[in-house]
């Protein structure tokens, strides 16, 4: 298993560090390195939060999959006010520490829309946090019936959202979306005709689990 590489520069650094404390605390015999030395020495142990892990890529035209690997805490239909500008089903996934925090594309298509808006950090379980804190907003659109938007949303202890994606990327499902600095939330806003396929509480991973399916026809299966 690697490290992302949102996570190598705090790897080797903290590594370097903890090297020097190490040999500081034979040479000088300090408590004080000692001490610094265990401390970082059990923050290493944040190194498995960056953890990428070799997972194949699997692709599905008539699938959703999750686009991050979590507990599933919201299942309903809801106002989207941003993009869709009517009611949606809103999937929404929460990231604890302990998961993988790389978030992938649930499906092959075109991002149309990408917008950041800065914001608060609210515990990222609570229901405003979809549209007031940190956040980032990525549409993509598989055909003319087929849209989805994802949204990244920072919890109160991530700091920072990282995406490279922009309009006019065509992208392909299972590749990387981003990445959320320690816990935070994504969400999922499907049309009202998607098939659901997850349920409340139920743990997911990106790129493995299926979130729901297309049920409309496509453009060809209508032009037929």
């Amino acid at each position: 298993m690697k490290l992302h590489r949102e996570g190598n520069k705090i790897a080797w650094g903290s590594a370097a560090l903890l090297i020097f404390c190490m040999l500081a605390s034979v040479v000088y015999g300090s408590g004080v390195f000692r001490f610094l030395s265990i401390i970082l020495f059990v923050w290493t142990g944040l190194f498995y939060f960056f953890r990428d892990p070799n997972r194949p890529l699997k692709t599905d035209d008539e699938a959703i999959y999750s686009p991050a690997d979590g507990k599933v805490v919201v299942i309903e239909k809801t106002f989207e006010p941003e993009y869709f500008k009517d009611e949606r089903w809103q999937i929404s996934i929460f990231m604890s520490p302990t998961n993988v925090h790389i978030n992938r594309i649930p499906v092959t298509g075109k991002v149309i829309h990408y917008k950041y808006h800065p914001g608060k950090y609210l515990v990222a379980w609570h229901p405003k946090s979809s549209t007031k804190n940190e956040r980032n907003t990525i549409v993509i659109q598989k055909s003319e019936n087929r849209i989805l938007l994802v949204r990244q949303i920072a919890g109160a202890v991530a700091r920072r959202i990282v995406c490279q994606l922009k309009p006019g990327d065509d992208v392909r499902q299972g590749q990387e979306l981003g990445f959320i600095k320690f816990g935070s939330r994504v969400d999922v806003f499907l049309p009202l005709d998607a098939e659901i396929l997850v349920r409340p509480d139920q743990m997911v991973k990106g790129n493995v689990d299926i979130l729901a399916r297309w049920v409309d026809k496509t453009n060809d299966e209508i032009n037929t």
